[in-house]
């Protein structure tokens, strides 16, 4: 089976993150958001993987090469012009509709067992499947009624509490046949959640709802992809992070690559990863969550709480940085932006931190 990517977004809810970095490449954990779905597509066999692209293609096409780095056969399509989720599968057909296939949306992160979903589609003999997942609040989200076969009869997008009829919410994973290409139209923007799927369903097509438990967030806003960092480094998402030792340290997590330098009087009063090559320095503090990326220097005395550094990040002396985002952007709070600008230029050089502003007290 063959499997895409759908990476073609801007990510504009995360700006100033992704002012100079296509989201795909956004960082979790000091891997790229794609790379994390590379790794789960490998090991569910899916190897030959096709991505469709738009916003800074160069950034991926230069990272990812032709995927063998990372055990896949990768080929990339770049849309000169957006036309929805379900459009940019279409601009993908040549390459998909040999057979069964799977989407998944670029902006996820989840380990869930594709292989069980792919074993229900066939088995249920579905013209399509999504993934979906139980959630608390559906005001965020569409979701999916079903029967008691488990085949979708009917979406609410973004109902109330009251309203709902489903608490299950599609997680960006489908599971496709050949044939769906049969109802989208030949040109123009065309979407999965609001047109092709109720479209599909309207037409009396059997389109099944697989339930998953696994572990499932999106880095679409910045909260999210704060709690996803932090979901890697307690161990509640599951996915490999090769290059790296883990220590455990009391109740924490400690997660360091090769080259990274800490100084014996740093105190590690919580999870913690450390990139190849970055220094922690005399009496440093890092508490709560903290993503530390390569090639970073955290001066001595600096007290570091919940916060994400991506790679050459700088820290100079006695800083306290909690709940901050570190990137080529500058640096921004999460929930608010501080001493971000929101159209970098050039390349991500070291940034550092000045604004005392920013400082708070970590509790």
């Amino acid at each position: 089976m063959k499997a895409m990517v759908l990476a073609a977004g801007v990510g504009s809810r995360l700006d100033p993150l992704t002012a100079s970095t296509p989201k795909p490449l956004v960082p979790v954990a000091n891997f790229p958001v794609m790379e994390h779905l590379l790794n789960l597509l490998k090991g569910h066999g899916f190897t030959d993987v096709i991505a469709n692209l738009h916003y800074l293609p160069e950034r991926l096409i230069d990272y990812f090469g032709d995927g063998k780095k990372f055990g896949t056969n990768v080929q990339f399509r770049v849309e000169e012009k957006l036309s929805g989720d379900a459009g940019g599968v279409r601009y993908c057909r040549d390459f998909l509709q040999d057979g069964t296939f799977i989407v998944l949306m670029g902006d996820l992160l989840t380990d869930a067992d594709l292989s069980y979903i792919v074993a229900e589609h066939k088995r249920k003999k579905a013209v399509a499947s999504i993934a979906l997942k139980q959630v608390d609040d559906v005001s965020r989200f569409g979701v999916a009624v079903l029967n008691d076969d488990k085949f979708i009869v009917g979406f609410q997008e973004k109902p109330t509490k009251e309203e709902a009829l489903s608490n299950l919410a599609s997680t960006g994973i489908y599971i496709l046949e050949p044939e769906v290409f049969d109802h989208i139209p030949a040109s123009g923007d065309f979407g999965f959640g609001r047109q092709l799927f109720p479209s599909l369903v309207k037409a009396g097509l059997p389109v099944l709802g697989v339930e998953i438990e696994s572990y499932w967030s999106d880095v679409g806003t910045l909260e999210q992809y704060q709690i996803s960092n932090f979901d890697v480094l307690s161990g509640r998402f599951k996915t490999d992070l090769p290059g790296y030792k883990k220590e455990k340290r009391g109740q924490y997590n400690l997660y360091l690559a090769d080259g990274a330098v800490i100084d014996p009087s740093v105190k590690i009063e919580g999870n913690v990863i450390v990139g190849k090559a970055s220094q922690i320095k005399a009496n440093v503090v890092l508490t709560g969550n903290v993503v530390i990326g390569d090639h970073s220097v955290i001066e001595p005395d600096c007290r570091l709480c919940n916060s994400i550094l991506w790679p050459d990040s700088k820290v100079d002396v006695a800083t306290t940085l909690d709940g901050i985002i570190q990137s080529p952007a500058g640096l921004t709070k999460v929930g608010e932006r501080v001493n971000a600008d929101p159209k970098p230029q050039g390349p991500a050089n070291k940034t550092q931190v000045q604004d005392r502003d920013c400082v708070e007290t970590c509790v």
